[in-house]
């Protein structure tokens, strides 16, 4: 079995750290007051997970320079920002978890598609930062998930191989985006029910049932001869 120091865990943000889920539709649905775009609840539980590059021509339903979408993406996370400001609170398990893992001696990366901003305002209110050797977010790639790029960039900063890393993730995307980076995946039922879920390894319904040892089995499972 593998160590603790040989292995990663990469955790998504949006509904593994925090449930921003209602945040982030309501500031989708500000900007389209202000942009003449309409979002529905379902429409958004369809793309919650995938890169702002790849939601807003959806929505407005046609392609988009990216100099409007950059725009369009500041103004919806400054929406954002100013609607959790003060309300951050962690999903359960996570206030344990993360500083277990580091003690244990995993190393441990964020892999998200929300924008650095977001990331440096839901760590520091929730005093987690130094809980992370690495964050990769939406300003470091340049494809959404389920393309595995933002996990294959985590594991590369934390020096570790892809077999090495066990992704937690709440979103189908980004289960995907684990298994196509060959890595394990663990998933969260914050968003979505365990059937959506099945692609994962392990599918818990809060981050208190697990522990160190967990990722560890998970890893295990890889490493076995076939």
């Amino acid at each position: 079995m593998l160590t603790p120091a040989q292995c990663a865990v990469l955790f998504d943000n949006d509904g593994v750290i925090v449930d921003t889920a209602e945040g982030h539709f309501q500031s989708f649905a500000a900007l389209g007051e202000e942009e003449g775009y309409t979002i529905t609840r379902e429409q958004f539980a369809g793309l919650f997970g995938r890169h702002n590059r790849d939601i807003f021509p959806i929505l407005l339903g046609h392609p988009l320079p990216e100099e409007d979408i950059a725009r369009l993406a500041d103004r919806k996370e400054a929406l954002f920002r100013e609607l959790v400001t003060g309300r951050i609170t962690a999903l359960p398990g996570v206030l344990t978890l993360l500083p277990a893992l580091k003690a244990a001696g995993f190393h441990v990366a964020m892999g998200t598609s929300t924008p650095r901003a977001n990331v440096d305002l839901i760590l520091g209110a929730l005093g987690l930062a130094a809980c992370f050797d690495a964050i990769v977010s939406a300003e470091d790639v340049t494809r959404g998930k389920p393309d595995p790029q933002v996990f294959l960039l985590g594991a590369d900063r934390l020096g570790m191989p892809p077999a090495h890393c066990v992704v937690v993730e709440d979103a189908v995307a980004g289960v995907q985006a684990a298994k196509a980076g060959g890595m394990k995946a663990l998933a969260v039922t914050t968003n979505h029910p365990r059937e959506a879920l099945a692609q994962a390894d392990r599918v818990v319904d809060s981050l208190a049932e697990v522990g160190p040892e967990d990722f560890l089995v998970l890893l295990a499972d890889e490493q076995r001869p076939s």
